[in-house]
């Protein structure tokens, strides 16, 4: 049985919640303990249940995981446990971090480069639009990541304007991650960058915004409030971002414009204002060097020592290099693609391994970014290794 799909079991957990499955997981090897856990053992973790929480946790049925991972694996879904390392150092602080991320796209190296956030109303005014889309223009520009809810109004108009400028978008849904939210918006944030949620294909449990904002907030390092009326879920978000001790900035707005009461409402809390988006990424600057206004080029890299001829070009990575790490299926894998691309058919008869276990093998080399999956459902290495 894959460990994955322990996971995604877990994943499914609709009545846990996210702090308590994470409870669990610090007394556990993993989801695969969890799994097997009976009530005596459940009880003697030390984590308070509710009696919601233990019966979900004693539902042991495996087949609605089983079926999610099929979706995954036709559907180019990827998955990141709260265990692995390519999961978002910055979003597995918080206490409820999601189980496990499922991924549309690719995920870039969310901790290697700065990230922020651009939310508001869907009722913006044209003000609220043009304003959010030039930030997020100007946030690609800068080389920052922009973090995005995908709806409507301003996070859409911000999500373009990075689009726009060849820039990387995170989207972050709220439903199930095959459900189609932010339809064409949502198909071009996973071209270049990802859509990420933590609910499973076909998944229906109970979902929201709320659960939204916390992935999105604990992605970014800071949110901006572009345009927001005083009852607006950007205000909700600017909460979630208070309460993950980052920091929030507002964009004025005409006082006599109802679509901007709530945001202007937040600078007279104490909110920092922004007038463009340079206005916030400055105070990531020194931590992040490459980071600059959206008028400068990017500072040049520094030149490389001179050495062996393309000794770090990934296509001269040598086999026993790529190897380490790999448990023995993964290898078995890698061994097999170094002779070209292979459809999952052929991928097993090389192998000898069953199509689940090869199913989530496969899974995880694309999470590392060792294996990649071609057009016509085929599969092949991302570097060409010396044989």
């Amino acid at each position: 049985m894959s460990e994955l799909q322990y996971w995604v079991w877990l994943s499914m957990r609709s009545a846990v919640r996210p702090e308590v499955k994470n409870a669990l997981l610090q007394h556990c090897d993993g989801a695969r303990t969890l799994y097997f856990a009976r009530r005596e053992d459940l009880a003697g973790l030390g984590v308070r249940l509710r009696p919601s929480e233990e019966r979900d946790l004693l539902d042991k049925n495996l087949d609605a995981a089983g079926r999610a991972l099929e979706i995954c694996e036709r559907e180019g879904i990827s998955l990141i446990t709260l265990r692995d390392a390519g999961y978002p150092a910055r979003l597995r602080l918080l206490d409820s971090a999601p189980s496990v991320l499922y991924v549309l796209g690719r995920l870039p190296m969310v901790d290697d480069r700065p990230a922020v956030a651009v939310v508001g109303t869907r009722r913006a005014s044209q003000y609220g639009l043009k304003t959010a889309k030039t930030f997020g223009a100007d946030i690609a520009r800068s080389g920052c990541i922009l973090v995005s809810g995908m709806t409507d109004g301003v996070d859409g108009a911000a999500a373009e304007g990075a689009l726009e400028q060849g820039g990387i978008v995170i989207g972050v849904t709220g439903a199930a991650i095959d459900s189609g939210f932010g339809g064409a918006l949502s198909e071009r944030v996973a071209r270049t960058g990802a859509v990420v949620g933590e609910f499973a294909p076909q998944d229906r449990a109970m979902q929201g915004f709320r659960m939204r904002n916390r992935i999105t907030a604990g992605l970014a390092m800071a949110t901006i409030v572009v345009e927001a009326p005083k009852k607006s879920g950007a205000l909700l978000f600017a909460d979630e971002t208070i309460e993950q001790n980052k920091e929030v900035f507002v964009v004025p707005g005409n006082v006599d414009t109802k679509s901007a009461a709530g945001s202007n409402a937040l600078l007279m809390d104490g909110a920092r204002p922004a007038a463009c988006a340079w206005d916030v990424l400055a105070d990531f600057e020194s931590e992040y060097p490459a980071l600059h206004p959206p008028g400068e080029a990017a500072a040049a890299p520094e030149p490389e020592q001179k050495g062996i001829d393309k000794e770090n070009d990934p296509a001269y990575i040598d086999m026993e290099m790529l190897k380490k790490g790999l448990n023995e299926p993964e290898t078995l894998i890698v061994a097999a693609l170094t002779q070209g691309e292979l459809l999952l058919d052929d991928l097993l008869e090389r192998t000898g391994l069953a199509s689940a276990e090869a199913m989530a093998e496969l899974t995880m080399l694309q999470i590392m970014g060792i294996v990649t999956q071609t057009p016509g459902k085929r599969y092949a290495l991302s570097i060409t290794p010396v044989k």
